[in-house]
């Protein structure tokens, strides 16, 4: 029992020291030790399609992950890391369909065009569209479905964001 007690000790030890460096988090982030903040503009919805909650809940949810996720500090702007972009893209399509040429399924895609910068390595900058979608039944209205629908594809794209910007340093 001493043995596992002292394992333990050393894998809660090691853990402290991983968090408080700044280096790595159990998000899988890995940030340089220099950077201390991090900004996130409000992203503008300039789809033809507008959702009028898209801008906020996304740069919301982007924010959330950046202080949830992070040992970072929210700032306004000039973040050591720093997001910027808007929604490009807000389609419903239709995707299957039947042998009475109706659609079964429809398809919603949000595309956000994102640009990041590092104050600290201007190598890890980026500007790249991000894409996901979500199917429904055509039998459903999309104002029936599009909140669960677009909560849904801004948690994969802030994921995606997220990975992107810090889980490859």
């Amino acid at each position: 029992m001493r043995m596992k007690a002292k394992i333990a000790v050393l894998v809660l030890a090691l853990a402290y020291i991983c968090q408080g460096c700044g280096i790595y988090s159990f998000s899988g982030a890995s940030i340089p030790a220099e950077a201390k903040t991090v900004s996130v503009d409000y992203f503008p919805n300039h789809a033809q399609l507008v959702n009028p909650l898209l801008s906020d809940n996304l740069t919301t949810a982007l924010r959330s992950a950046m202080t949830n996720q992070t040992t970072l500090d929210l700032v306004e702007t000039g973040g050591d890391l720093a997001f910027e972009g808007e929604i490009v893209d807000y389609t419903t399509t239709p995707t299957a369909i039947t042998a009475g040429q109706t659609a079964a399924m429809n398809r919603l895609t949000i595309k956000v065009k994102v640009r990041f910068t590092s104050r600290i390595d201007d190598t890890k900058d980026f500007e790249q569209t991000f894409s996901r979608y979500e199917d429904y039944p055509s039998d459903q209205e999309l104002t029936s479905v599009q909140e669960e629908l677009t909560a849904t594809i801004i948690e994969q794209l802030v994921e995606d964001i997220f990975n992107k910007a810090l889980v490859n340093w």
